[in-house]
């Protein structure tokens, strides 16, 4: 049953959207006495309406005047909506106000009813992740229209919960938007587990993303492994790219015949344009520019160029590329539909695990898929809905422009600024705010902040608040683990709540030894180090063509019980090794220059 409100002071100054109340001695030794906080909801009491405001500071220190009347304390309350009694026995919340209170009018706290009234959502459209912090009976819900349509993030120092968070709001938004798809950088391989049999899982044993997929900026940062190009070098693949794509089109066309000599007219592509070409083909016409040339100096660009080339392409990291890029054919529309669950055959959501690929290549990637959702929404109209939630966002989208890779940078932005348009929506997940480019973080509208203690952190995340709501944010560095404040368009009002507890079976962590009860002293034998060994180098022989049981396998937590791993098989040889051949009579010129390639940096 419903207690009547008690009271807890009155109204004595008001400055825009902050009132100032004068706390009563009785109400500070009643029953109320814990609501008299900061974060907490209270109740002004107008003649036509009840304000609702928050308690962002509490004083004892009161002019003596005042405190002869009663009062122990001065707090201020900041004003964020008015609850109306439209219909009879209902009560209906709105935000903004319009009737501000005056002096003397009472201050009470809300009622159960009256938090339900503001705080619980119904319809379809509705998640409950939580409950209030104020009152743990009422859950706190969000909704996912409003959340999506104008994307969101999670902020919040490692540690704090943040990870479980993210787990829970995606669970919720699968149950309750089956007809979403989600994508989800992993960037430690945390979430594999999390969701079941709803999540398909990405790595780069079961990735195919042909390296033509990339478009010039991307494969460039691939073939020099995230350094810079000599602007030669870069003038002349972009010259040959083109020539490829179109060899590889009209040898097609006459059934692969051999390529006829083309020039700069009849090319119908473009550097960047998303066709199939091959790897042999562009190192054949390298090396046939290589082999007329007379300046020795222009001849070793084109020998350095290739080397590279051939150096990642052979690597057995960039096996998701480079498997068939010889072989031909056009996966375009296969890769799309493994990549964003086109049918979701029972798996809305996609795990992009990125821990197993090469660090230097990783922002190509996250560019490429970046770039890709944001295409295929933009030229399908908008036909399926996607969420693209990217943690460890400010490794990509950082402050620093000087930081990351720019395509990367401009494949997010875009979505941030032009994905709702086109279906596509955005979850930025990071532990440094400080570090996230404000320009992309301003477009989350809702925003769910749990404990950080920088002062940087703390500093963006008042700026991000457009209203008086600003001042609640001082409480954010003493937020509890799993403690939440969630504010912004998806929720009713600013809300302090505590994130509900996951199963512990689907709580996010990294693949390793998660549980060292298993490891005992006398079972860290050389069988075991040899074990470990063998999985380590296994990194840079992975074979083509694994099967679902080698993807089972390859993101198992090791332990002591399971049996050491067998050497997988010998690789087949690179169809690039037939592509090089003498330039001239024998001795070869350039055999030296050759022996003396640099060979790929250890992993």
């Amino acid at each position: 049953m419903e207690t009547p409100a008690a009271l807890l002071g009155h109204v004595h100054g008001i400055d825009g959207s902050r009132v100032t109340t004068g706390v009563l001695t009785a109400a500070l030794n009643g029953a109320h006495r814990d609501l008299i906080t900061v974060g907490k909801f209270i109740k002004i009491q107008t003649r036509r309406t009840a304000l609702v405001g928050v308690i962002t500071d509490i004083s004892i220190q009161t002019p003596s005047d005042i405190s002869k009347q009663g009062y122990s304390a001065v707090g201020h309350v900041d004003l964020m909506g008015e609850i109306t009694q439209l219909r009879p026995g209902s009560l209906d919340f709105r935000r903004g106000v319009i009737d501000y209170p005056t002096i003397g009018d009472s201050v009470s706290p809300l009622t159960n009813k009256e938090l339900r009234a503001i705080f619980v959502c119904s319809g379809a459209g509705a998640i409950t992740i939580g409950c209030l912090q104020q009152d743990n009976t009422i859950g706190a819900c969000v909704d996912i229209d409003e959340m999506l349509n104008k994307h969101f993030a999670v902020l919040g120092t490692t540690g704090v919960g943040k990870s479980s968070g993210v787990a829970l709001i995606l669970r919720q938004i699968l149950q309750a938007r089956p007809d979403l798809r989600i994508f989800i950088l992993d960037a430690h391989n945390e979430y594999g587990h999390c969701f079941g049999a709803s999540a398909h899982i990405v790595n780069p044993r079961n990735l195919r993303l042909p390296f033509w997929l990339f478009n010039f900026e991307e494969i460039v940062d691939i073939f020099f492994a995230g350094r810079s190009a000599a602007e030669e070098e870069i003038e002349i693949l972009a010259e040959i790219i083109p020539l490829a794509k179109t060899n590889y089109a009209k040898n097609r066309r006459l059934g692969d015949a051999p390529a006829r000599k083309l020039n700069s007219k009849s090319i119908g592509y473009m550097v960047d344009t998303p066709v199939p070409y091959r790897l042999a083909d562009l190192v054949s016409l390298l090396d046939e520019r290589m082999g007329k040339l007379e300046n020795r100096s222009s001849r070793m660009t084109y020998h350095k160029l290739i080397t590279r080339i051939e150096t990642v392409s052979n690597d057995p990291q960039y096996a998701f590329m480079f498997e068939n890029a010889n072989v031909g054919g056009d996966t375009m529309v296969e890769a799309i539909s493994q990549l964003f669950r086109l049918p979701a055959d029972g798996k809305p959501m996609t795990i992009m695990q990125l821990a197993g690929f090469p660090v230097e290549v990783t922002d190509a990637i996250v560019s490429v898929l970046g770039r890709l959702a944001f295409d295929f929404g933009l030229w399908s109209d908008g036909a399926f809905n996607l969420l693209f939630v990217c943690e460890e966002a400010h490794r990509y989208v950082s402050v620093d422009r000087n930081v990351g890779f720019g395509p990367t940078r401009r494949a997010i932005s875009r979505i941030a600024k032009e994905g709702r348009k086109y279906g596509i929506y955005l979850g930025l997940v990071t532990q440094r705010p400080a570090e996230l480019d404000p320009t992309i973080l301003s477009q989350c509208s809702t925003l769910f902040a749990m404990r950080m203690s920088n002062d940087r952190d703390q500093k963006l995340l008042q700026s991000a608040v457009a209203d008086s709501t600003a001042n609640i944010f001082a409480i954010v560095p003493s937020l509890g683990t799993r403690e939440v404040l969630a504010f912004g368009i998806g929720v009713p009002l600013p809300m302090r709540l505590t994130f509900s507890e996951l199963p512990q079976e689907c709580v996010p962590r990294s693949q390793a030894f998660t549980d060292k009860s298993k490891f005992q002293s006398n079972t860290l034998d050389s069988n075991f180090i040899a074990a470990v060994v063998e999985r380590w180098r296994n990194v840079a022989v992975r074979q083509k063509n694994n099967t679902d049981d080698d993807v089972h396998e390859a993101t198992r937590v090791l332990t002591v019980s399971a049996p050491p791993l067998q050497p997988p098989p010998k690789p087949d040889p690179n169809p690039l090794a037939l592509l090089r051949r003498p330039l001239g009579s024998p001795p070869d010129p350039h055999a030296a220059l050759r022996s003396a390639a640099p060979r790929p940096l250890p992993r």
